[in-house]
């Protein structure tokens, strides 16, 4: 399975990723979003409903979204590519999901989704929460 040219392994059908791309990515946006936002517009998020559906069905009681940025090479230039992960929350708060090594998920916890959509380019150009 490759992961060029980027961090994610193709084919990726469930839009799931690893504990550890997760991690990754959601560091690198603590880390650069104090100035993140001066250089990159990133704005909403679109969300395909059959997505959250797949969170919904873990039987959670909520749904927690972490936000993150993904590195890559496009024609050999670093892109930053926002991301919005979501995982299934239980009834006491707490992430639907489960590493003994903090590194990989367990069998027996919930999966984390890339809803991987940003806004620019998958917008509405006209909605007011756009400055439409």
């Amino acid at each position: 399975m490759s992961t060029k040219p980027n961090d994610i392994p193709k084919p990726n059908p469930r839009n799931t990723i690893s504990l550890k791309i997760a991690k990754d990515w959601a560091k690198r946006w603590r880390k650069l979003e104090s100035s993140y936002n001066n250089y990159n517009d990133c704005r909403a998020f679109n969300i395909p409903l059959k997505d959250l559906q797949e969170v919904i069905d873990e039987g959670a009681a909520s749904v927690r979204a972490y936000i993150g940025v993904e590195k890559t090479m496009v024609e050999g230039e670093k892109v930053y590519i926002e991301k919005l992960m979501m995982v299934g929350v239980d009834k006491n708060g707490k992430d639907m999901i489960s590493s003994k090594d903090g590194l990989t998920l367990d069998d027996e916890g919930g999966d984390i989704y890339d809803f991987s959509e940003p806004c620019p380019n998958v917008c509405d150009e006209e909605s007011p929460l756009n400055g439409g």
